[in-house]
């Protein structure tokens, strides 16, 4: 696996969700389709690749973060999987503090969960620039819109859906991008190969409608745009994602799409939202800590030439290689 040299091209991104809502699912599709891994395991069987301890294979959830590295069209994306159970919330925190963006995954029947509203909260206190993933989309009582919606009221955010669904329970076949005006069609659930296409001609009302809205709510956060939707000029679909992006980054919007990864429908588009919204490490402040002779203040830019800087934020034991400490690399 060849990784970039590009630091504008490095997503360092973690997954955080309420137990249940299919976060480690996500995660593990998302290294199927990066090619990380050659075969999908279950979380059920306990043959996920983030959840290797024993513990975690037996209760079928994630009790510690885990951490690993994709490609994905140029962009290395290196993830980090947080545990969604109350009882590890800690955890969660120890990553987040670490991280450049997140995606934050909720069920399309339930919306914000409790532990979903405890790490938006610690997500809002690291500043962390997030998107939503709503999942679940093929079962029954799945409502989009209804999920989107307890996003707004419950964690007091900007949702802006970027895509909207073909379908829902066990119609759901794909999703409409609403920035790049097309479609996504899975014919089966190996979910290899999505059809691109045009945005089918039943959804087209639906597309004009939550297109406008997303082009307005962009607008409230970026001047330019703005002066163009005012005085009813055409805004290019390049002026939108790059509006889109700022936006992000400045925690002005949270970008929405929806897919279900257990059918392995909805990852892809997941991934290219993933490179083209959430921040690099050059979109990010720099980090201030104490020199550790001195105690002085200092700021460390994401820069090779600056001198080496790095927190720790995990330290786990293991019986064939002893202790193991994860660390964040900020500058040198």
């Amino acid at each position: 696996m060849v990784t970039t040299t590009d630091i504008g091209r490095i997503r360092n991104i973690g997954f955080i969700a309420h137990i249940d809502a299919g976060k480690t699912t996500v995660t593990e599709r998302v290294l199927f389709f990066t090619g990380r891994i050659y075969k999908i395991g279950g979380v059920d069987e306990g043959t996920t690749a983030m959840d290797w301890m024993e513990q975690e294979k037996e209760r079928g959830i994630t009790i510690t973060s885990a951490a690993t590295t994709a490609e994905w069209k140029g962009f290395t994306v290196n993830i980090i999987d947080t545990p969604g159970h109350v009882d590890f919330t800690a955890e969660v925190e120890r990553s987040l503090r670490v991280l450049d963006g997140g995606v934050v995954v909720f069920d399309a029947v339930a919306g914000v969960q409790p532990q979903s509203e405890t790490v938006w909260r610690q997500a809002d206190k690291y500043n962390v620039p997030r998107l939503c993933f709503i999942n679940k989309m093929d079962r029954v009582g799945a409502d989009f819109h209804r999920a989107i919606g307890t996003i707004t009221h419950r964690l007091h955010a900007n949702p802006v859906a970027i895509q909207i669904p073909i379908g829902q329970e066990d119609e759901y076949r794909g999703t409409v991008d609403l920035v790049d005006e097309k479609s996504w069609i899975w014919s089966d659930e190996s979910g290899d190969a999505p059809k691109e296409g045009p945005v089918p001609e039943e959804l087209i009302e639906d597309f004009r409608i939550y297109r406008a809205a997303m082009i307005e709510k962009i607008a409230e956060t970026d001047d330019d745009i703005m002066m163009k939707y005012l005085e009813e000029e055409e805004i290019s679909n390049a002026e939108i994602k790059s509006a889109l992006r700022r936006a992000t980054i400045g925690n002005k919007i949270v970008p929405v799409v929806c897919g279900t990864a257990l059918r392995n429908k909805g990852v892809q588009p997941l991934l290219d939202a993933i490179c083209d919204y959430l921040p690099s490490p050059l979109d990010i402040p720099p980090v201030v800590g104490k020199h550790p002779k001195t105690g002085e203040e200092i700021e460390r830019s994401p820069d090779i030439d600056e001198p080496f800087s790095a927190l720790a934020f995990k330290t786990v034991s293991d019986s064939y290689i002893g202790r193991l400490v994860y660390f964040r690399v900020y500058s040198g």
